[in-house]
């Protein structure tokens, strides 16, 4: 759970109402801006938080939602069955460099913020710092970023999580991961294209 929106990439981050139209898409389209375009890099998705708090159920409930979809171009980390917290972040961040080599990360997360901006998926460059409004000293995660602000800050952030409406969490890891599902369906198209196109070249 990060509760410093403010951490990330000064460049800035761009929002998106979580229940508009067409969310999913602009998700997808995001992605798609920040990934590089042709890389041997795996592209790792980490979801972090945990289901023990409704607030913070974001990440892994996008996990679990991504794990069914069973993307193609894409690795995930982090569901309700295995999520991915404060007490094993740093251990799971190894394994998965161990695993990977030299992965482009983008970390998920759950974080709190103003009223008005209560709903907003936001994609942004940099890591995420999860713990950092609550001074844990926990490793940062990510190339880029996505956080879905889920409630309001300011005051007893524990307790606000805690009474943090599940239906609004829901919601808000439906969009995350079908904009990501959309996402690798248009990365896989991508590469595919620019490989042809690699061939073409080789041939003529």
């Amino acid at each position: 759970m990060n509760l410093k929106t403010s951490f990330f990439d000064r460049r800035g981050k761009v929002s998106i109402v979580h229940d508009d139209s067409n969310a999913a898409e602009q998700l997808a389209q995001e992605l798609l801006l920040n990934i590089p375009f042709v890389t041997m890099r795996p592209i790792v998705f980490v979801c972090i938080g945990t289901d023990r708090s409704t607030g913070d159920s974001l990440g892994p409930l996008v996990g679990s939602l991504l794990e069914e979809k069973k993307l193609h171009s894409f690795f995930v980390y982090g569901t309700l069955d295995e999520p991915i917290h404060a007490v094993n972040l740093a251990d799971k961040l190894r394994e998965i460099n161990t695993i990977h080599a030299n992965p482009y990360v983008i970390g998920i997360d759950a974080c709190l913020g103003r009223v008005k901006n209560v709903g907003i998926i936001q994609v942004g460059n940099g890591p995420v710092k999860p713990g950092a409004g609550v001074n844990k000293d926990l490793p940062a995660v990510g190339d880029i970023h996505i956080t879905g602000i889920v409630n309001v800050s300011g005051f007893m952030e524990f307790f606000v999580l805690q009474n943090t409406r599940l239906n609004l969490v829901m919601k808000m890891a439906k969009t995350i991961a079908l904009g990501i599902y959309q996402a690798n369906q248009l990365y896989q198209r991508r590469n595919w294209t620019e490989l042809d196109w690699a061939e073409n070249e080789k041939t003529n």
